[in-house]
């Protein structure tokens, strides 16, 4: 039953957090800083963004290698599922055509961003390829706190998501202040205390 369990909410969290990342883009008021940088990729590349969140997340994972990680089964999950129903969720959404449509996206795809990446941190099949850089960076060098890895990564991709034609506004500014607390408050609900310690700034599910 335990696995069971895992597993469902190994790609409960991945689904949902497909969809978030569906509702925020259709928000048009700002992304998270990983996906700026897949966006702008989308518009250079002419790929849909999905598919750039899955050939972004091949390059990040090769940079494992080096420091020594080993993906788990929801890294290799979290790598493929993730952009698919992100894609999906973009070709089904209706359009966000009034400010009331576009905040909602906004609100609700922080939400339940924060609500999948509980699901899915709590399963323990692995972190996705983007936290598993930031902790692997840490795990190298351990003098580097989690937090400062974590804003120097994000930080440069952020940077260049803009440049490439990222979206960045205010969504982007209430998702970096709304995540934490909410990923905490939904660790606390799915009733898996141990992971709110061992897991303190793993924010994200990428």
């Amino acid at each position: 039953m335990r696995i069971t369990r895992r597993l469902v909410q190994l790609f409960a969290g991945l689904v949902l957090y497909g969809v978030s990342m569906g509702m925020l883009v259709e928000s048009r008021l700002g992304l998270d800083p990983w996906d700026v940088f897949h966006q702008g990729l989308s518009k250079v590349t002419g790929l849909s963004f999905g598919l750039v969140v899955i050939l972004t997340g091949i390059p990040v994972l090769l940079l494992w290698i080096p420091l020594r990680q080993r993906p788990g089964f929801g890294t290799l999950a979290n790598l493929v599922l993730v952009g698919l129903v992100a894609d999906r969720a973009l070709a089904l959404l209706p359009a966000g055509t009034t400010w009331t449509a576009r905040i909602g996206y906004l609100a609700g795809g922080i939400v339940l961003n924060a609500a999948a990446t509980g699901l899915y941190i709590g399963s323990r099949f692995g972190p996705g390829p983007r936290d598993g850089l930031m902790t692997g960076i840490v795990g190298r060098f351990p003098r580097l706190s989690i937090r400062l890895v974590r804003t120097c990564i994000e930080l440069t991709v952020l940077s260049a998501g803009f440049l490439l034609g990222g979206t960045v506004g205010v969504g982007t500014v209430a998702y970096a202040l709304g995540i934490g607390p909410l990923v905490q408050l939904f660790l606390r609900l799915f009733d898996l205390p141990s992971q709110v310690s061992d897991h303190p700034d793993t924010f994200a599910s990428r």
